[in-house]
């Protein structure tokens, strides 16, 4: 017979394999980023019945790849042996791209791509959280050659979550993800 203790430490190992094969997940968009990276898988537990229950929180209302994520994420969790998975979108509170992890603005760099910028204080439902709709300051960094010297070109590239940018010191363009 399993105790309740068992049972308990059983379910704990289950809920961080779970969380270790979701955590994995590439972004559709970046996949240089995990999931875990980008900052949109925000929880995983098991509930009263077993299932493995799966929170991920898109980077902006109405991002494609939010179907992608969902489908993928069940899919490796299913293959993995947890054959009752649900996967729920959590909009609340919104994604912030300072959830983007130390390890993954690296990742961006790494592949030419400009994280956002600084982390901006946590606020709460109380802050006034100001919206700017200019253009980005120059001082993005160039993340080929470390350069503030750097324009915006357009507002929006390959994905709504990036503008294009260009180095004026060694000429490259690069992709810049958007403070949000």
């Amino acid at each position: 017979m399993v105790t309740a203790s068992e049972r308990a430490e059983q379910g704990g190992e289950r809920t961080r394999r779970a969380r270790d094969i979701a955590a994995g997940v590439p972004d559709p968009e970046l996949p240089m980023l995990t999931l875990s990276d980008l900052g949109v898988l925000r929880g995983i537990d098991l509930d009263k019945y077993g299932s493995v229950v799966v929170q991920l929180t898109p980077t902006y209302a109405g991002c494609p790849a939010v179907a992608e994520m969902r489908a993928e994420v069940a899919t490796r969790l299913r293959t993995a042996g947890f054959p009752d998975v649900r996967v729920v979108t959590v909009l609340d509170p919104p994604w912030t791209t300072d959830w983007i992890t130390a390890e993954g603005r690296r990742k961006l760099v790494e592949h030419g791509i400009a994280p956002p910028g600084a982390r901006r204080p946590a606020h709460s439902a109380t802050t006034r959280v100001w919206l700017s709709l200019t253009p980005h300051p120059a001082g993005v960094p160039c993340p080929r050659c470390a350069s503030i010297d750097t324009e915006e070109l357009s507002r929006f590239a390959a994905t709504a979550c990036t503008a294009l940018r260009r180095c004026r010191a060694c000429l490259e363009p690069f992709p810049h993800i958007k403070e949000l």
